[in-house]
């Protein structure tokens, strides 16, 4: 069955992605082994049931050169007219220092490369420290590799609220902003969100499910030692869960997450991307794709079935009400990289 309506939202004039992005950091190598070839042909899977969207990076392992080899395969069996289909947003994150034009324009024309594309549709950039702004300088640059036609659209990922005003005065045209965003992180919804409909951007979220932690598998689990924690995510999230206000807290959310999907007939993880999809100036939320080892297409596909009413949201606040401020905690979106 295919994806409603509702499932797609229009990023750019020329862009329209699907709002549940597969997300690709779980082929880095960070999350177990990944087969190239399984990884491929689930891609296509993933691809005609409508999750169209992809979203990468430089330093994810493989995931540009898988892009790149779905879409020859892809135009093999299609033909190139409708690689149009395909939308690949990939990140570039280079070390802070002085970027010159042939600096950024080498990165860019290795992932032009690795993906087998002429033009990259949205580049999302990401700087480490703040104190060098010579992310400027690199941003100008893409600036001028995108009115040379490499770069479709320019987005950011994990900038804070601050430096992404100082982008926008300086006259670089942005899109997006990816950054952490669940029912535990909500820092966007203290500035950015704002600040993002006022200039007319939009938020791509990452981190909704917590690595996997927001599901089923966790409820009513005791407190998992570090051991158990075996992928990066996990682990990452884990540590965000202790912030917010540690396991006894995230056992009543869940809890509560439990009724409401029970209710609607999807699972919690569903609960948990609807909400995040439903927050001001969110156009997408990353779901990651363990390609060729678990799917979770038809789960995914329900998100679009259901809405979330006041009675849910009637559950859901109270829990949330009894969680620390990360934005005190960590700082805005981002922080916590620097």
């Amino acid at each position: 069955m295919p994806l409603p309506p509702s499932s797609h939202f229009q990023l750019t004039v020329d862009i329209k992605i699907c709002r549940i992005l597969n997300g690709m950091w779980q082929v880095s190598g960070a999350h177990g082994s990944i087969d190239p070839v399984r990884a491929v042909d689930e891609m296509f899977a993933y691809h005609d049931a409508g999750f169209t969207t992809w979203d990468l990076a430089d330093h994810y392992g493989p995931a540009e050169d898988f892009v790149g080899d779905f879409r020859r395969l892809f135009a093999a069996r299609y033909g190139t007219e409708r690689l149009a289909e395909i939308q690949a947003f990939t990140k570039w994150v280079p070390r802070p220092g002085r970027m010159t034009r042939r600096v950024v324009e080498e990165a860019v024309s290795i992932s032009l490369s690795r993906m087998g594309v002429e033009s990259l549709d949205l580049l999302q950039f990401h700087w480490w420290d703040y104190s060098d702004e010579s992310y400027l300088e690199a941003l100008d640059h893409l600036a001028d590799l995108q009115q040379e036609g490499k770069i479709r659209h320019l987005a950011l990922t994990n900038f804070d609220t601050e430096r992404l005003r100082v982008i926008a005065d300086h006259g670089i045209p942005i899109v997006s902003n990816q950054v952490q965003y669940s029912l535990v992180d909500r820092r966007p919804e203290a500035r950015m969100a704002a600040f993002c409909r006022e200039r007319g951007m939009t938020l791509l979220a990452y981190g909704t499910l917590l690595g996997g932690l927001l599901s089923e598998k966790y409820l009513g689990r005791p407190e998992p030692p570090r051991a158990e924690l075996n992928t990066a995510s996990l682990q990452k999230y884990k540590r965000m869960i202790d912030a917010w206000g540690g396991w006894a807290l995230f056992q009543e959310l869940l809890g509560a997450l439990k009724q409401i999907a029970d209710k609607h007939r999807v699972s919690i993880a569903n609960v948990g991307v609807r909400y995040v999809l439903d927050r001001p100036a969110v156009a997408g939320v990353m779901v990651g794709a363990r390609l060729g080892v678990a799917e979770h297409i038809a789960d995914n596909a329900r998100v679009f079935g259901f809405e979330l009413d006041t009675d849910d949201h009637a559950m859901i606040d109270p829990v949330l009400a009894k969680s620390r401020d990360l934005m005190k905690l960590i700082g805005d979106c981002g922080d916590e990289y620097r």
